[in-house]
């Protein structure tokens, strides 16, 4: 009886330890995978902080907070169950679907672009489109739904990349892999979305209650220096909604044979790296980025018009056609 016992313990034990190397395997390849996301994860920090500019200071964190939920039941309620099904059933579908998330993105960047340059007739193409949210009570509740609608986007991509980084074929380890690298990578963003917001709240109580002259110097400066910051920021994440939505695009057309936007990419990339070899990685994805934003500027240029002229009256002519709530 007790030699059986322990037979049964020691099978148990190393069921305990394979149980242990495939976590560890799993918990490598989201981190790995995640690493290949980083473009796109630092696209997504450097949008969301715009959607919280404006609002009282005791409501930046719950706005955050409401976004990064959204994020997560983005990400494991719709994007990872679909990520899986389509990758197994039509994974010709990933790219097309991720071209009219790319295409919202672009034309989300250039209206921005838009209202900056002529903010007049900006304001009147936004007052004939239906509003962000469903039923949007307050402007936070619109800003939250216009957050997680582009965060839909962007973490469609994260997530397609994530997936195709994945090189273990079990559906389990997948499904875990995907989950423990999109809920690692809301964190890592929205962890640090929030720090960003509240550093002023830190460097005005910093500018006032350090004890010495350096720290509430330093508190004056973090003050001072964060408006400015978030000026930059803000230019940053309509340049990266715009980036990467260009570059979603002109990857797609690919598989429609037309790489006419690829190429010129492409070899706009290849003569900065030429151009100043000692830093020719950078070089090249600087001049990657420059190229898909100009592409995707644009196609969401392009894209305004059809929003006010043809989406927004047809949307309008749908609503017009269901039956009315109480």
């Amino acid at each position: 009886m007790s030699i059986g016992l322990l037979a049964l313990l020691d099978d148990v034990a190393g069921l305990v330890k394979v149980a242990a190397a495939s976590l560890d395997d799993i918990a490598g390849q989201a981190a790995k995978a995640g690493v290949k996301a980083a473009g796109a994860v630092i696209d997504d920090a450097a949008v969301t902080p715009n959607y919280v500019h404006g609002f009282e200071a005791d409501r930046e964190l719950p706005i955050v907070g409401k976004i990064a939920w959204g994020s997560i039941k983005n990400k494991l309620l719709f994007l990872l169950p679909a990520a899986l099904v389509l990758s197994f059933f039509a994974p010709w579908l990933i790219s097309p679907l991720l071209m009219i998330g790319g295409a919202y993105l672009c034309y989300e960047g250039a209206e921005k672009v838009f209202h900056a340059l002529a903010p007049h007739n900006a304001e009147a193409h936004e007052a004939g489109l239906e509003p962000a949210a469903i039923d949007p009570k307050t402007l936070e509740d619109q800003k939250v739904a216009g957050a997680v609608k582009t965060d839909f986007i962007l973490s469609a991509e994260i997530m397609t990349i994530i997936l195709a980084a994945i090189e273990v074929p079990d559906f389990w380890a997948r499904t875990a892999i995907l989950a423990i690298a999109g809920i690692g990578i809301t964190i890592a963003v929205y962890g640090a979305v929030a720090l960003i917001v509240k550093a002023d709240d830190f460097g005005v109580w910093t500018a006032t209650h350090a004890r010495t002259g350096f720290g509430r110097a330093t508190g004056r400066g973090i003050v001072r220096f964060m408006p400015i910051f978030m000026q930059v920021l803000s230019v940053i994440g309509t340049a990266a909604m715009t980036w990467v939505g260009g570059s979603i695009v002109a990857h797609g057309l690919i598989q429609f044979g037309i790489e006419g936007p690829e190429h010129v990419i492409e070899a706009a990339a290849h003569w900065a790296e030429q151009a100043l070899p000692a830093i020719a990685a950078l070089a090249g994805w600087l001049a990657t980025a420059v190229v898909d934003f100009f592409f995707g500027l644009f196609l969401g240029a392009l894209l305004i018009p059809v929003a006010s002229y043809v989406v927004s009256p047809t949307w309008k002519a749908i609503k017009g056609l269901l039956p009315k709530r109480a």
